[in-house]
């Protein structure tokens, strides 16, 4: 599946608002003095492996049965991975091919060129799993340019019988079974590795194997693909069906949104993983490969399209991925940034969601911009947001007390954040799960800023007395003080604000300031007190809980067997969502309920419960949204004439745009000779929510 919660961090998705067009895959090759062959072991593991069900699992955790009896009945569970033949497939199966969606992407995309593009940081892994690899590199080789089984259409966004609507990508063609939670599918024979190796259905059983091992260190993984998928079913080398536990409304999207591993790529997969392939280019299904030559380590790495791609003539897949070769360029600093795209080195940049970018530093009057040569678009999506905040982590001492988490949400001040650094374009998140509509909370509110309230809070926790320097203190002399850390430099000056006025309630916030990738990784690591960072989260039906929210996630061993008790020998658990390292019984127990449930009703009011237990905690401090995204960009780059689909999350994500080499000579030639062209500042707000907004600097001209 696209590791949705994927983890993916919001990192991946500044990433993405720095740099004009997100894209492709790619490598180093890496020796290795031992060879493997893990193709015993796999095969092996194919044909004893059995998934415990969750309600026997639960019971040996209780105490309520011992280990010989969770073994006997074990016995009688079905191995997860079967072999039968095309014969066994099932009559009367309803197949879908996602004939009558709309085509994505425009007719005028012109083929060839090179798009310059920027990093923050150059990538500390090609591996798209496990340590370093969920960073802001990861949607050029993973998150926005694998081929999934099927793809959710981006502007056809109803809800049918089957849930989503999905157009084809590595299926020809997909059946779902509700009744018995199962979904069917037939691979394009044409559909093939970068490698030229075929697609084939042992690669989604390797893909099992692969993500299930714990070889690959990444637990999230582990967990996901046992927990989520009940058995894998080959009928032959194009045809196979994937069994879940729950038919859920989007059962659908559960299997074909899954990417498939190459089985012959991974032979050598074993305990040193990590080090193996971490410059090893995986072979794609997708546009773009990452060529030896093409990395220059700590300075640039390149993108090269296939011109032999096996999906280039298909639907929905011909109009997109169009510049021949995208170079990304490490430009660490954000204002050297800015002047290399101002410089016309860059073709665009995202720097425009910063509003010191936008309205100061590339206003409509620059001279650029009146003059045609760079044109300015503000574009109003319809997806889940990412969730930015502060995640206090609860395992460190002081931020363990409820009062002193709660005082902190009381403490910092969104709204002036909102309103003096965003110049009012943003709004408040009140919930950990803005944007899912009706499985959006309908009433909570973000705790305000109240310096009062914070007060309290804080002299519940014993913190009641001010210090010489404004801070409080405990009667044991303790400062109310923690490191506030993060890995977007880009929101230095607004953290500031957040500092400047948390010291109003006796709170000290001192500012850590990472790269990135260091930033995640210590939040990943649970070193961090409080971290400003944010998840990416999908276009899903309903918001994910247990990946950031279960007590798993946080403790190796959290409870005693009753469930209830604390474990007090239990360590922190790291790579792992649960940045909070929230552990609760209750909310445990609902999670569970939650993914089990296949009445959308029913997961309405675990979820509003859920997010009620959330705030209770006040491990989570709601920051702001944006219901739009900006990009600023040359003449020369050119998208459709409804500039961007519905779920896109940046300019880049979905590579609708194109090259126009002869505008990009007739643009340079302009600015020497002083010809100038009509200005284009254009909001397209057909996707806009009902309220918007009001900035006056910029008309609605959408088409």
């Amino acid at each position: 599946m696209n590791l949705k919660n994927k983890t993916l961090p919001s990192l991946a998705i500044l990433s993405g608002l720095l740099a004009l067009m997100l894209s492709g895959c790619g490598g180093d090759s890496a020796s290795s003095e031992v060879a493997i062959d893990n193709t015993e072991e796999v095969q092996e593991y194919y044909r004893t492996f059995k998934r415990p069900p969750l309600e026997l699992k639960a019971q040996l955790a209780s105490g309520a049965i011992d280990q010989e009896e969770y073994n006997r009945q074990m016995e009688s569970v079905e191995p997860f991975y079967q072999f039968k033949t095309i014969e066994d497939l099932p009559e009367g199966l309803l197949w879908e091919r996602g004939e009558g969606l709309p085509e994505i992407g425009s007719s005028e995309a012109k083929k060839g060129g090179t798009a310059y593009g920027a990093l923050q940081d150059f990538p500390r892994t090609l591996r798209r799993v496990g340590p370093d690899a969920n960073g802001s590199f990861r949607p050029y080789i993973l998150d926005d340019v694998a081929m999934r089984i099927a793809r959710r259409h981006p502007n056809d966004t109803s809800i049918g019988p089957r849930g989503h609507y999905y157009f084809p990508e590595l299926a020809e063609e997909w059946a779902v079974d509700f009744e018995n939670k199962t979904v069917y599918v037939r691979l394009d024979p044409e559909a093939r590795f970068s490698d030229g190796e075929p697609v084939t259905s042992d690669d989604f059983m390797f893909m099992f194997f692969f993500f299930q091992s714990s070889y690959i260190r990444a637990p999230w993984y582990n967990n996901w693909y046992v927990e989520s998928y009940t058995g894998i079913t080959k009928y032959d080398d194009h045809t196979f069906s994937i069994s879940v536990p729950e038919a859920k409304p989007d059962m659908n999207s559960r299997v074909l949104d899954l990417i498939p591993v190459p089985e012959h790529f991974f032979k050598e997969l074993g305990d040193d993983y990590v080090e193996r392939y971490q410059w090893r280019f995986q072979p794609t299904t997708g546009a773009y490969v990452i060529k030896e030559d093409d990395i220059k380590k700590g300075r640039s790495i390149s993108l090269t399209r296939q011109k032999d791609w096996w999906a280039k003539d298909k639907k929905n897949l011909r109009y997109r991925y169009n510049p021949d070769r995208i170079h990304l360029t490490v430009i660490r600093d954000i204002p050297k940034m800015f002047e290399s795209f101002k410089r016309g080195d860059l073709d665009a940049t995202g720097l425009v969601n910063l509003p010191e970018y936008n309205y100061e530093k590339l206003p409509d009057d620059d001279p650029d911009v009146q003059a045609g040569y760079i044109h300015k678009v503000t574009f109003y999506n319809e997806i889940p947001r990412p969730t930015y905040g502060l995640w206090i982590n609860t395992a460190k001492p002081l931020l363990d007390d409820v009062h002193v988490r709660r005082g902190i949400n009381y403490a910092t001040n969104w709204n002036r954040v909102i309103e003096e650094y965003f110049r009012g374009d943003n709004v408040r998140m009140n919930t950990t799960a803005d944007g899912y509509g009706e499985f959006t909370h309908p009433t909570m509110k973000a705790r305000p800023f109240d310096v009062d309230k914070a007060l309290a809070e804080f002299a519940k926790a014993g913190f009641a007395k001010r210090g010489p320097d404004g801070i409080l203190v405990n009667d044991e002399g303790q400062r109310l003080s923690f490191t506030l850390s993060t890995g977007y430099r880009t929101f230095q000056d607004m953290l500031t604000i957040v500092k400047e006025e948390a010291m109003k309630a006796g709170l000290e916030f001192r500012l850590e300031v990472l790269d990135g990738t260091a930033g995640w990784k210590m939040a990943q690591e649970k070193k961090h007190d409080i971290t400003f960072s944010a998840l990416g989260v999908s276009p899903e039906m309903y918001p994910r809980y247990w990946e950031t929210y279960h007590a798993d996630n946080a403790y190796d061993v959290p409870w005693l067997p009753d469930g209830v008790t604390p474990n007090p020998d239990r360590k922190i658990k790291t790579q792992t969502n649960n940045l909070q390292s929230v552990a609760d019984p209750e909310l445990d127990a609902l999670i569970m309920a939650y993914r089990r449930s296949d009445d959308a009703e029913e997961m309405k009011k675990l979820a509003f419960r859920m997010e009620e237990i959330l705030y209770d905690n006040a491990s989570f401090c709601p920051g702001f949204v944006n219901p739009s995204y900006r990009v600023a960009f040359w003449r020369w780059v050119r998208y459709p004439d409804d500039f961007n689909v519905k779920l896109s999350a940046s300019a880049g994500e979905w590579f609708v745009s194109w090259l126009d080499q002869d505008l990009k000579k007739e643009t340079l030639e302009a600015r020497k000779s002083g010809k100038t062209f009509e200005p284009v500042i254009k909001v397209y707000d057909q996707y806009a929510p009902q309220s918007l907004p009001e900035d006056a600097s910029l008309a609605r001209n959408a088409p």
